[in-house]
């Protein structure tokens, strides 16, 4: 296609990039889901991270990505890496989309974490009836759609579909987006009579957009609450967000790939954690930067502060850590969609709590490289200050409250039945 013009060694020989910039991109060659245009998109990334860090601050103080950011990221391709090939996409292995999202957070969490949270609804889209799917790409394939998956919408059947309404908080990036996927309730199918967690999907011009995000990190996703005042939704619109079997996914008709095989909190778990990961990494180039040239008011370098050596360290062994986890996960879950096994319970609740507990390790991190800025660091020119805050917010998310998985999952392997409902 033709955003992926530039040459991969090209972007490697940057001399901005610096030497471990290059090993990853050259070293991603030897995974086997790294294709060329892959291992391109990852690149496009890493080259955008100097100029989203440029524009951050200025980010935060509007309290919204630019309009210009999401432009670039569009015309690079990057949404479009879950998306199917017969709308535009690349259809690639979900692992290169939370490359992508770690490489952008190295600039701006806010910036990543909108592209996750934006990013992702291109995979949950193709599950949908192929009308869906016609409604939003037919006649553009680069619209974006953001979300808000609380279940707080009121869902009244009606002919052809539901008379809707709600309010919804936390809807990341919506300013930028024409459609918007919210959720609500709807008894299961099976005339059991229990409620099912549903995606309603709705055009822009049924919803409107609350501006009250004003909080502590992640300040530039504008994060807002959404309003719906009893508008139509057809039936097509809907999609049962748990059930992953081909009736529950009727969009597998006419994408049959693999990826669309994944059951959805595994691909969406991780783009609101992955993007702790790459801030994390950008708070240690920051510190590594700062700290090699700081001396302090009395005098200390501190280079040669004891606190400061075990904190980059101990930060750069925990995204490691967290990188190494990720990718042998989701390496499972391929082969699970490929072949059609179904993972244990046990392991997925496992997964599920390790992609929980990347903001905590993440955090504890983060804090300890803070402490070793000393009271220069507070000062809002330091980056690390930004990304001590952002980490700390995505904490907040409900899919990173890592304390109520690791509870799910020691509870089954303690022998109690499994209590989580996206399990």
């Amino acid at each position: 296609m033709s955003h992926l013009k530039t040459p991969i060694l090209a972007i490697a020989e940057d001399t901005n990039m610096g030497a471990v910039g290059k090993d990853q991109i050259l070293g991603m060659q030897a995974e086997d889901y790294m294709t060329p245009e892959a291992v391109d998109l990852v690149a496009r990334a890493k080259a955008m991270a100097p100029r989203l860090a440029e524009r951050a601050r200025a980010a935060e103080a509007a309290g919204k990505v630019p309009v210009e950011t999401v432009r670039e990221m569009n015309e690079a391709g990057l949404f479009r890496v879950l998306q199917p090939k017969r709308f535009g996409g690349y259809e690639l292995d979900p692992r290169v989309f939370y490359r992508v999202q770690m490489a952008l957070a190295e600039g701006c969490m806010s910036t990543a974490w909108i592209y996750g949270v934006i990013g992702v609804h291109n995979w949950q889209l193709p599950l949908f009836p192929e009308q869906a799917q016609q409604d939003v790409w037919a006649n553009d394939t680069s619209v974006l759609i953001a979300s808000t998956y609380m279940p707080t919408g009121k869902a009244e059947a009606v002919e052809g579909g539901y008379r809707f309404s709600g309010r919804w908080g936390f809807s990341s990036g919506v300013e930028h987006c024409d459609w918007i996927l919210l959720g609500g309730l709807l008894p299961k199918k099976d005339g059991s009579g229990a409620l099912e967690h549903t995606t309603f999907l709705l055009p822009k011009a049924d919803f409107r957009i609350e501006h009250n995000w004003d909080v502590l990190g992640l300040r530039a996703t504008g994060s807002h609450d959404i309003v719906v005042d009893g508008c139509f939704v057809p039936a097509h619109r809907t999609h049962r967000t748990n059930d992953h079997s081909d009736a529950g996914c009727p969009g597998r008709v006419t994408n049959p790939g693999w990826t669309y095989r994944i059951p959805f909190t595994q691909v969406f778990q991780r783009a609101v954690s992955s993007a702790c990961i790459g801030a994390l990494d950008g708070a240690i180039a920051s510190f590594r930067e700062r700290a090699a040239a700081h001396v302090g008011k009395h005098g200390a370098k501190t280079a040669e502060d004891v606190n400061a050596q075990q904190a980059v360290s101990e930060s750069m062994m925990t995204t490691d850590q967290l990188k190494l986890v990720l990718f042998r996960n989701y390496a499972r879950i391929v082969e699970c969609a490929k072949t059609g096994e179904q993972m244990p319970v046990e392991e997925r609740l496992m997964q599920r709590a390790q992609a929980s507990q990347v903001p905590k390790l993440c955090a504890t991190a983060v804090s300890e490289l803070m402490r070793a800025c000393a009271a220069s660091g507070t000062y809002k020119t330091n980056p690390i200050e930004r990304a001590f805050r952002d980490i700390h917010q995505a904490r907040g998310h409900i899919a990173n409250n890592t304390d109520a998985y690791a509870r799910a999952h020691g509870a089954v392997m303690l022998g109690l039945p499994n209590g989580d409902p996206y399990i």
